[in-house]
């Protein structure tokens, strides 16, 4: 992944360095990626800029002194491109989904316009008489007149402002092909000719429109995993004077040195040191362990943790974009605009065929007109070569086979959040594997308890009062043993050691070793009036782990496990699914080195994780996988969510998106072959543009055939 920016420049870089976002809307293809970057690169005081496709935005960073972002703006509207800064609260989902409404619209007048058209025209195909044709074309063109002027409006906008700039896009032959049917269609019904091609002109826009309409989707459907992110951060600090009194301040008042108070339940909002409380902390944003950890006085925590059993007091180390939670949001940010780039085949292929197109239609007029001495005729073979070489096929190949895929994979329960995350994952050659919560189902499995009847009758009731996830297991233990517990008075938890409580007359106390003062090996220990004893845990694999592993070696992947656990642990887990290659105790900084390692030896990796300190990584690798249980940092960076206990998920969409790349490249050799065949029959005039209309069509129909042969694949 090419690197503008280095992590430390992200995570701190100097002063004289500031990040501009702009929203970019008309964005449609690679061609419009890498034009936006030469401009904006080549402008003075611009450090870097890289463009997302997804989201419609580009991201440059500046040197104040040097430009502004009103001066970008300037420069990417003067090229015919609409930018603005992008604020989230104006141009987020309620946009999209204004896009949205406005192309569904657009396609009901299309569709409802063309099939009263094509109602019209079946009585012209059945022998009309001249006087009764005239009035039925007149009628059609009355009805396709205003529709396809309305339907037709993002193709006519994109391509005006493209020549307007000189550029040619995909949308430039569309929008001559729709006008000149139109035009056309008009000067034959004014001349009382046999054929009209309203219904052509239309049904053209209907189609289009509903490629467009498929296209939006499959990215209106990606999220920023950064903004995710960083939504975990509060919004508000309980802050203490130095008389004693609190006071709840905006997050943005708070400064390092600053005395904190977290209540059990509720984020961190700064990084800081424990100086008083006990408490366990969730630690799974640096981790990636759903099991909480313990903290007290001295120990160090991070803003957007979650504090879950006691009060604690810190002090302010670290705030805003100087936390832990910024700077993995900002590796996050950095991974997402590393894999901005989506050259799709089409767009590239468009370089070249919508200027070949001009060209020919433009040469097939002139030689016409020159050879029949018939302005009209040459305009008529003319628009039927425009409209028989319409790139409909070619702008429908990905979007269709995107769109059936996702449906097969919806059906399986996987959600594709990205239409391009379909070519990625069938390139991918490695896949790596986060231990918790992804090979193992992340809760805590009992292995080993007490032997003496007391000792669980006493746990039971402990447990039974505690919301600990190592308390839930022993009292899903005990309950499943017939255990009935016995009676525990004066229960309270201590934050961060355990739950303490008097039985018959003695305390007793089920929590942390050292607080028990039992045997350290143990994870939990039991103190039942007297009689020390522990109890260990394990973590359980999901059902079909081993067997998914086995079958993707089968199928040619390497595989790894990327962990923030315990090295003991990781071993563990590798040696019971075959993965030789473990990593143990990653950091999110860890993990994505790793990748980008593995991705300088030219290896495309998968990533498959769960945990907040994957989402660097999830948006850094190749391709990416995340289970629907997982944290919404981690699907909101991943580029497909599975559903459901079962891992096999892995290897479905692997197939299907090998599959799918197959039928992709099908689809544009469909189309080529087609355009082969097609353009030489029209330029020597042995079609007319209703039957290139029809033909065209074809075409179309042909790919869409073609995807829904993936709803067959096993």
């Amino acid at each position: 992944m090419p690197r503008d920016i280095s992590v430390e420049d992200l995570a701190g870089g100097p002063a004289d360095r500031v990040e501009v976002e702009l929203l970019v809307p008309n964005i449609r293809c690679g061609g419009c990626i890498s034009g936006i970057e030469r401009r904006l690169n080549a402008l003075d005081g611009v450090l870097s800029a890289r463009v997302n496709l997804t989201a419609k935005r580009a991201r440059a960073t500046i040197d104040p002194g040097r430009t502004s972002a009103e001066a970008l703006i300037d420069s990417l509207t003067s090229a015919g491109w609409e930018a603005r800064r992008f604020e989230p609260s104006v141009h987020g989902e309620a946009a999209a989904d204004r896009t949205g409404r406005d192309l569904l619209m657009r396609i009901a007048v299309a569709g409802f316009a063309s099939m009263n058209i094509m109602l019209l025209s079946v009585s012209v195909w059945s022998g009309a008489e001249p006087a009764t044709r005239d009035i039925l074309h007149w009628i059609s063109g009355l009805i396709a007149i205003p529709a396809a002027g309305y339907a037709a409006v993002p193709f006519f906008r994109s391509a005006a402002q493209a020549l307007k700039h000189g550029r040619l896009g995909m949308d430039v032959p569309i929008s001559l092909a729709i006008i000149l049917a139109l035009a056309s269609s008009i000067i034959t019904t004014a001349q009382s000719g046999e054929h009209a091609y309203f219904d052509a002109a239309v049904m053209l826009t209907f189609f289009l429109l509903i490629g467009r309409y498929l296209e939006h989707r499959t990215r209106a459907g990606a999220r920023t995993a950064a903004a995710e992110l960083m939504a975990l951060s509060a919004r508000s600090a309980m802050r203490i004077a130095e008389d004693g009194s609190r006071e709840k301040v905006p997050i943005e008042d708070i400064r390092p040195g600053d005395l904190i108070e977290v209540a059990a339940g509720e984020r961190l909002p700064a990084d800081g040191v424990i100086i008083h409380g006990n408490s366990d902390l969730d630690r799974a944003l640096v981790t990636g362990e759903s099991t909480p950890e313990p903290v007290g006085p001295g120990a160090e925590a991070h803003a957007g943790m979650l504090n879950l059993t006691g009060p604690l007091r810190l002090t302010v180390t670290a705030t805003g974009d100087a936390t832990l939670l910024a700077e993995i949001a900002r590796l996050v940010d950095a991974a997402e605009r590393g894999r901005g780039r989506y050259d799709r085949l089409a767009d590239r292929a468009a370089r070249v065929y919508s200027p070949g197109v001009h060209i020919i239609a433009g040469a097939a007029f002139l030689g016409w007109m020159y050879a029949t001495g018939s302005w009209f005729t040459g305009l008529e073979i003319a628009t039927a070569v425009l409209i028989i070489t319409c790139p409909c096929a070619l702008g429908l190949a990905v979007p269709t086979v995107h769109t059936v895929a996702t449906g097969r994979l919806f059906r399986r329960g996987i959600y594709l959040k990205d239409g391009a995350e379909l070519e990625r994952l069938a390139e991918v050659d490695m896949i790596a594997f986060d231990k918790t919560g992804t090979l193992t189902d992340g809760k805590p499995r009992l292995v080993e308890g007490p032997g003496a009847a007391q000792a669980w009758e006493v746990a039971a009731a402990l447990a039974g009062a505690s919301r600990h996830p190592l308390s839930r297991a022993i009292a899903g233990a005990a309950e499943e043993r017939g255990v009935t517990p016995a009676t525990v008075i004066n229960i309270r938890e201590v934050p961060g050691f355990g739950v303490e409580g008097e039985c018959v007359g003695q305390r007793v106390r089920l929590g942390r070793p050292e607080w028990v003062g039992a045997d350290a090996g143990y994870a939990v220990a039991i103190d039942a009036g007297g009689a020390l004893e522990g109890f260990r845990f394990a973590e359980t694999l999901r059902p079909d782990a081993v067997e998914t592993c086995r079958a993707l070696r089968e199928m040619g992947f390497d595989l790894a496990i990327l962990s923030g656990d315990a090295e003991a642990a990781v071993l563990a887990i590798g040696a019971e699914t075959g993965i030789s290659e473990t990593h143990a105790r990653l950091e999110p900084g860890d993990k994505l080195a790793w990748l980008e390692a593995r991705r300088a030896e030219g290896r495309r990796v998968l990533m498959v994780g769960d945990g907040l300190n994957d989402g660097p990584a999830l948006a850094a690798a190749h391709a990416s996988m995340s289970p629907a249980a997982a944290a919404d940092v981690a699907q909101a960076a991943a580029g497909l969510v599975f559903t459901g206990e079962s891992l096999a998920a892995v290897t479905e969409a692997v197939t299907l998106a090998r599959t799918a790349r197959t039928r992709t490249f099908q689809s544009f050799g469909l189309a080529a072959v087609y355009n082969a065949v097609a353009m030489p029959l029209a330029v020597a005039g042995f079609v007319t543009p209703l039957i290139a209309a029809a033909a065209m069509s074809g075409s179309s129909v042909a790919v869409v055939l073609n995807a829904l042969r993936l709803r067959r694949v096993r």
